[in-house]
């Protein structure tokens, strides 16, 4: 770590633990300098790191101050989760399934969406790479290209990989129909009926359906909003349960977009290591960074082959497109055993369209001005939020993604808010659709990945103001 990161870091902490509040005026360059002993471009660099963070925020010819959402502190309610649960089953389905719906109603603003705006990606370009390849495509690629799927994806999918400075097998990547049909193989290859899995509480309501669907019981462990997964709460289900995976999401976590660091990210992978239990990776997002460089996944740390690391391009590409894929380490036989049994096949002519567009479409010239958009999405959408929320109400401020997840006044219920903000035409996801035992009922999850305009500032407002009644 650099002198000046290690400085934003200690800075940071400093935010996030509350002891700068929201609004305090950042100590002046000369202050930082005389107080750590760092030059004037490291004092320099760090400030920008933590504006770059969303911690602090600019004030012309003021100085820098602690922007309002960077501090949330951890709520009663997580505090008290730090008690370990008993595994449970899951009954979660037809509350995610009545949200769902109540928000695919025409002229609702989806803030509730797990979808960023297909506005934002290059589908003409795409196109014309999937009709390239359509034209040329060989007949013998339907045999060719069963899993583990199209070489030429596996090897652009490889190359991405190597970006970030890790060395990824072609014979353990399998191509899947999403990074959801991803992380579902993955975990009916390591699990039978009735096993106990390892899933984060608030955590992407599609693991607890897995978990429902193929007879699991979960065992929830608690997500700091900042830093992510509680570690000694994991050792304690580790020793208690007899845990057979985890399913975690390591980068801007769906739903309170926290990013584990790297630090914490390796203590994790040699936790599971020591007690032999594989980590499925969902790291749909990773791609979304907001700072210089992918925050390497789970699986950089990796020496065992028990993390499963799964993505797509849904997120960043094509969403509609349903290409994802898995390298899944020592288990990637069984997860291409699992898809032939399963889906049988990815759509062979979309792989081989993927393959051309990843190679010859600028997909790194795209991801630059796809995270710069959402970056200022979400600046619109911290405006929107100071301007329209009570003082009370807290959320975070992710680093990448597109999710904010709010903290409300724990007299709120959320459920009641969902159906409050459909009826004026806002969606929202309700904290419990993200927790096995339907907590955090006064949390919300909105989305900022749709370019800013009036309705969605307008929706904002509404929220705001059915959070301000509700409140009185």
């Amino acid at each position: 770590m650099t002198r000046y990161e290690s400085l934003a870091n200690t800075m940071a902490a400093e935010i996030r633990s509350g002891s700068l509040a929201v609004g305090t005026r950042m100590p002046s360059l000369r202050q930082v300098i005389a107080q750590h002993g760092v030059s004037q471009s490291t004092a320099f660099r760090a400030y920008y790191l933590l504006e770059e963070w969303g911690l602090i925020r600019a004030q012309e010819r003021s100085g820098y101050y602690v922007a309002r959402g960077a501090a949330v502190p951890e709520s009663r309610e997580a505090t008290a989760k730090r008690v370990l649960a008993e595994s449970a089953k899951v009954d979660i389905s037809e509350l995610v399934f009545s949200v769902l719906e109540a928000a695919r109603h025409p002229g609702v603003v989806p803030l509730g969406s797990a979808f960023p705006s297909p506005m934002l990606f290059p589908l003409q370009r795409l196109a014309k790479s999937l009709a390239q390849t359509a034209r040329t495509v060989n007949p013998w690629s339907t045999v060719v290209d069963l899993p583990p799927g199209n070489e030429a994806l596996r090897q652009q999918i490889a190359l991405r990989y190597l970006g970030m400075g890790l060395s990824q097998r072609l014979d353990e990547i399998v191509v899947t129909n999403g990074a959801l049909e991803a992380l579902n193989l993955c975990l009916m290859a390591v699990t039978r009926p009735g096993d106990v899995v390892a899933v984060e509480s608030p955590g992407f309501y599609a693991a607890l359906q897995a978990i429902e669907r193929l007879d699991l019981r979960a065992v929830e462990i608690p997500v700091d909003s900042q830093t992510g997964l509680d570690l000694d709460a994991l050792e304690q289900a580790l020793d208690k349960h007899p845990v057979r995976a985890c399913w975690f999401m390591t980068n801007y976590q769906n739903p309170t977009g926290a990013t584990m660091p790297l630090e914490k990210k390796k203590a994790l992978v040699e936790l599971l290591a020591r007690h032999e239990v594989p980590l499925i990776e969902d790291d749909v997002y990773g791609e979304l960074h907001f700072q210089a460089d992918y925050p390497l996944p789970a699986i950089a740390f990796d020496r065992k082959g028990l993390v499963m690391h799964c993505s797509s391009f849904s997120k960043t590409l094509a969403p509609g497109y349903r290409i994802g894929w898995a390298a899944a380490g020592k288990f990637a036989e069984k997860v291409q055993r699992a898809k032939l049994m399963t889906t049988l096949s990815a759509s062979i002519p979309v792989q081989a369209g993927i393959a051309d567009y990843l190679q010859h479409g600028g997909y790194d010239r795209h991801l630059r001005k796809l995270r710069a958009a959402l970056r200022a999405q979400l600046d619109a959408m911290n405006v929107a939020l100071r301007r329209y929320m009570p003082k009370d109400v807290k959320w975070t401020c992710p680093s990448g993604g597109y999710f904010v997840w709010l903290e409300l006044p724990e007299t709120i219920d959320a459920l009641t808010l969902h159906r409050h903000a459909i009826e004026q035409g806002v969606s929202i996801a309700p904290g419990p659709i993200f927790s096995a035992a339907r907590s955090f009922r006064h949390c919300v999850r909105i989305n900022f990945g749709h370019p800013w305009n009036a309705d969605i500032d307008r929706a904002v407002r509404v929220l705001g103001e059915l959070v301000t009644q509700a409140v009185k």
